[in-house]
């Protein structure tokens, strides 16, 4: 059974009227059942002509019905209440508002672009393009949670997927490693949301995203922290050639998204902590030195953990500084931005300017989407802004560095109506990032702080015009330096790797031990020791 509720907070709940209230859902459903129809047709019409016909009809349809969102916010759907109701205190709800809808908007806009311009890569596959849409369907649910508890099955499933696929296109067992370390990590900051909101409950104050205790906040942005990377450091994926354009650009944005939504939900009133220093100056760390690793990559695909990891910093940030607003700016850069350039496989210069559009969005000037990006809501000094405008700077100069150099192919040697199609799916992600600057949600229609924006934007030309003489001399900054594994805190987890392996060791010296025939004097022993220790106490 579902339930709606037209705006959280007050009395009015009905049961569930179709087809207004299913809107909510809708993008999800249309999604699902294209990714369905899509596996479905492989096997039982392997020679169908027309899949990406399908493909992106179905990604079409459900950017719309996020646009259908609109027409009434707030509004939430529940499922019936689960069981027991001691544990379970809320039942998966989702809400659409200014929060979550810019958010939905942009992974819908992804998934479309990225089926829209598989034509000129070597991407046709209906199973990628179904994994596309199931993806993008789980981020959706993700970024809509109301709740703990709808986060955390949202937060599960997508861990799960990405694990899958990683296992399954990694060779080696140095970067399996990897893999399952970003597994961990995520999975830590999944754990310590569900500590936080079982210690809530345990005060009789269970967390409802609409409303945050004051004493839950900064462990909810150290989850998403850890999720993301930040806290601390830590790249498992430098080097990704096997996941490509496509699918592994979905993947990587859609995860990113999924950490930095609950960012959108932390009020600055829940983030009154002696921790807010520190974590700000990890947060600063973390953020130059991806910058710096964006701008010296190779190229834009070797360098899109870093884009991930520098913009999802700067949301960290803007969240840090009690501005959950602005932490939704950077977010949806890093998927608008992000698929834009990532999909700019095919290059032809009467185009080049359609990457280049990500700086308006990047500028922080007023009326772009990160235009609330550098206010304050708490009382924070306005000097912890300082360090990120350089690694803002950076990120912006890496955009320009990167939709310059030359693509995997040319359009020109595409056909008639590829060259339609290719350059609008990109405008998509254009045109959605430029839509929301100036409409739809709390970020839109506002100046911000304008004199960050414009010392970030001279330092962005600063540094352009530096890469385009100094800099480009200078070989691709190594994934394996010295430095980079300090910064990266990989010998943090080899220490735990190195202490793992010796409880290991002892367990199974201890396990060997007990086995075979001197495993009965061994128990004997134990036995006669518990028996002497038990009639000390008694007497």
């Amino acid at each position: 059974m579902l339930y709606f509720t037209c705006n959280p907070g007050k009395e009015a709940t009905f049961l569930i009227q179709y087809p207004r209230i299913m809107v909510i859902l809708l993008p999800i459903i249309v999604m699902l059942l294209t990714a369905v129809t899509l596996f479905v047709m492989r096997f039982v019409r392997p020679n169908f002509k027309y899949p990406w016909m399908l493909a992106i009809g179905g990604a079409t349809l459900a950017l719309i019905a996020v646009f259908f969102w609109h027409l009434h916010m707030p509004q939430s759907i529940s499922l019936a209440p689960w069981q027991p109701a001691t544990l379970f205190s809320f039942s998966p709800t989702w809400l659409a508002d200014g929060t979550s809808w810019p958010y939905a908007l942009s992974l819908a806009a992804l998934a479309a672009a990225v089926i829209w311009t598989s034509i000129v890569r070597e991407e046709n596959d209906p199973a990628a393009w179904a994994g596309v849409l199931l993806l993008t369907a789980l981020g959706i649910l993700a970024v809509a949670a109301e709740n703990p508890l709808t986060l955390i099955l949202a937060w599960s499933a997508i861990d799960l997927a990405e694990l899958l696929a990683m296992l399954r296109s990694t060779e080696g067992e140095e970067r399996s490693r990897g893999v399952v370390i970003a597994f961990a990590a995520r999975v830590t900051g999944t754990l310590l949301v569900i500590w936080v909101n079982l210690i809530s409950i345990g005060h009789g104050n269970p967390i409802d995203f609409t409303a945050i205790p004051a004493s839950a906040g900064i462990y909810l942005l150290i989850a998403a922290g850890l999720r993301l990377g930040i806290f601390p450091l830590h790249l498992p994926y430098r080097k990704e050639n096997v996941l490509r354009r496509g699918f592994g650009t979905s993947l990587r944005l859609i995860s990113a998204a999924a950490s930095l939504s609950l960012l959108a939900r932390i009020p600055a009133s829940a983030l009154q902590s002696s921790l807010l220093p520190v974590l700000l100056i990890l947060a600063a760390l973390a953020a130059l030195y991806a910058a710096w690793m964006w701008l010296r990559a190779s190229d834009e695909i070797i360098g899109r953990p870093f884009w991930v990891l520098g913009m999802a910093s700067l949301a960290v940030a803007a969240s840090l500084h009690g501005n959950p607003t602005g932490s939704i700016g950077w977010g949806v850069m890093l998927v608008l931005g992000g698929g834009l350039l990532f999909l700019f496989s095919a290059r032809q210069r009467n185009i080049i300017w359609l990457p280049l559009l990500s700086l308006w969005g990047l500028s922080a000037l007023p009326f772009s989407a990160t235009a609330t990006a550098w206010e304050a809501g708490n009382h924070v000094s306005w000097l912890y802004i300082v360090p990120f405008l350089p690694a803002q700077a950076l990120l912006m100069t890496g955009v320009i560095r990167h939709a310059l150099h030359p693509g995997e192919t040319s359009l020109e040697s595409q056909e008639r109506w590829t060259k339609f199609l290719y350059p609008n799916g990109l405008f998509l992600l254009a045109g959605i990032m430029l839509l929301l600057g100036i409409w739809g949600w709390n970020g839109a229609q506002r100046i911000g702080l304008v004199w960050a924006a414009i010392v970030a934007d001279f330092l962005a030309a600063g540094f352009t015009a530096l890469a385009l003489t100094v800099m480009i001399r200078l070989a691709p900054l190594s994934t394996t330096s010295q430095w980079t594994r300090i910064f990266r805190l990989d010998w943090v987890y080899n220490t735990l790797a190195a202490v793992y392996e010796f409880f290991y060791r002892i367990a199974e010296i201890i396990t060997s031990s007990l086995e075979g025939e001197g495993g009965l004097l061994w128990s004997l022993l134990l036995l006669a020791l518990l028996l002497s220790i038990f009639s000390t106490q008694a007497h």
